[in-house]
């Protein structure tokens, strides 16, 4: 089991990491090292990496021109007020700034369902108020992964439809017949793991002060300083009503096409057009949207390239084969090996989305013959599916965070984020799927 080559490239994926390689470099030697110990050559390899990138092009494309929606709206000085706002809400109270930041994030999948996007348009302006507080990050990273992740865990309703609807089928095509309004019952318990592991995050492990050095940047929010001396002049309201305006207009767009990019475009035009920003911004604007997302954006298309090559090298099939044999027919040795078959192929693709339609085919046979009851069953396929999502390098649950939260360079993307996410929603995961499987 130990030379299966996705066992093999996650572990050198995640020894890199943690290593401090760069997480494109060390997606590029995992995909390398998964492909060579499949019987592919270097150039195969390369070859299928190349090709793969292509299926998170429009994710990559939605970074850059959020990154640069973003600078367009913190231009206009709306940010400036909202981080006001919400500072006059917490009234120095720190838990309460990181509670809200995760029920923020939790409307983000399901109310006004924009994912991602409210990430590099909320967090930036807040940094500095975040580091007025002396908050811990890693608390706000855990925060926003919590509200990125667990709400299509558990509530069937926007992104929780999908991933909902996506196990319902998966689970139907491989003979069980399961209904929509099963799904979410089965994946409570993991959903409440996944709250314990966010409590103990803000009120435990990072409750405690973390001093951040005070750093002048295009993005940091001026909430920190003195605010008193900064008038509202016409103009300056007439572009915050631009920003507002194009926001809205990005929002309204990205739910009725369903594209990020379309949004993102449609709001940068409105807000062209009414005066947020001049033409000759444009090219700062799309720097500052670059420098603060690009990089995730290439992490993206990158581990969309490692995810063909893992799923190319057919270790999935032969890992779950060689795991059979280790089960001796117990349902508990049986639900805790399958979870953990789930974590790694997630980490390594690093989407759950993507990972259950890969695991259901064997999964579903494998646990009736356990005998598993179809609501136990939805219980190991949906845990295994979002395990390894939280605390992945390469998910846009563990990158998110970090691109709104290291715009000072103070916040690093495997120690602060996937670190903390992992040991604080993937062991939950594994506790409360475990125990799902076994009384459901």
């Amino acid at each position: 089991m130990l030379l299966n080559p996705v066992v093999l490239s996650v572990i050198v994926m995640t020894v890199l990491c943690l290593l401090k390689l760069n997480v494109i470099l060390a997606l590029i030697l995992a995909a390398l090292t998964g492909g060579l110990i499949s019987g592919m050559n270097l150039t195969e390899t390369m070859t299928l990496l190349i090709d793969g990138m292509g299926g998170n092009a429009e994710t990559a494309l939605s970074y850059i021109l959020l990154g640069t929606l973003a600078a367009a709206i913190n231009k206009t000085g709306v940010a400036n007020l909202l981080g006001k706002s919400i500072s006059n809400i917490i009234n120095d109270r720190r838990s309460l700034l990181v509670l809200l930041i995760a029920i923020i994030a939790c409307l983000s999948q399901n109310l006004i369902p924009v994912h991602i996007a409210f990430i590099p348009i909320l967090i930036p302006p807040l940094i500095g108020l975040m580091n007025k507080l002396n908050i811990d990050r890693r608390a706000v990273a855990c925060a926003l992964t919590f509200g990125l992740k667990a709400p299509y865990v558990m509530l069937p309703v926007g992104f929780g439809l999908i991933f909902h609807n996506i196990i319902r089928d998966n689970l139907i095509a491989n003979g069980i017949n399961v209904v929509t309004g099963m799904v979410w019952k089965s994946m409570l318990l993991p959903g409440i793991g996944m709250t314990i592991g966010l409590l103990i995050a803000i009120f435990i492990t990072y409750r405690k002060p973390r001093e951040y050095k005070i750093v002048d940047n295009v993005f940091e929010n001026k909430v920190a300083n003195d605010l008193e001396d900064e008038k509202q002049s016409d103009n300056l309201c007439r572009k915050q009503i631009a920003g507002l305006t194009g926001a809205i207009v990005a929002f309204v767009i990205q739910v009725i096409t369903e594209s990020l990019p379309l949004g993102a475009i449609a709001g940068l035009i409105i807000m062209l057009v009414f005066g947020a920003f001049k033409w000759k911004d444009i090219d700062n604007l799309m720097g500052d949207g670059i420098s603060m997302m690009g990089f995730i954006a290439f992490v993206m298309l990158v581990a969309s390239g490692y995810g063909a090559v893992l799923r190319e090298t057919g270790g999935v099939e032969t890992l779950v084969e060689a795991a059979t044999g280790l089960m001796g027919g117990s349902k508990f040795i049986g639900a805790i090996i399958m979870l953990f078959i789930g974590l790694i192929v997630t980490m390594g693709i690093g989407t759950s989305f993507g990972t259950i339609p890969i695991i259901a085919t064997i999964y579903v046979p494998l646990a009736s013959a356990l005998g598993f009851s179809p609501a136990a069953i939805i219980a190991l396929v949906g845990t295994a599916g979002a395990l390894g999502d939280a605390g992945s390098p390469a998910s846009d649950s563990t990158l998110g965070p970090t691109s709104g939260l290291n715009v000072d360079g103070q916040h690093d993307h495997i120690w602060d984020t996937c670190v903390p996410t992992f040991l604080h929603f993937n062991i939950p995961l594994i506790i409360f799927g475990t125990i799902a499987a076994l009384v459901l």
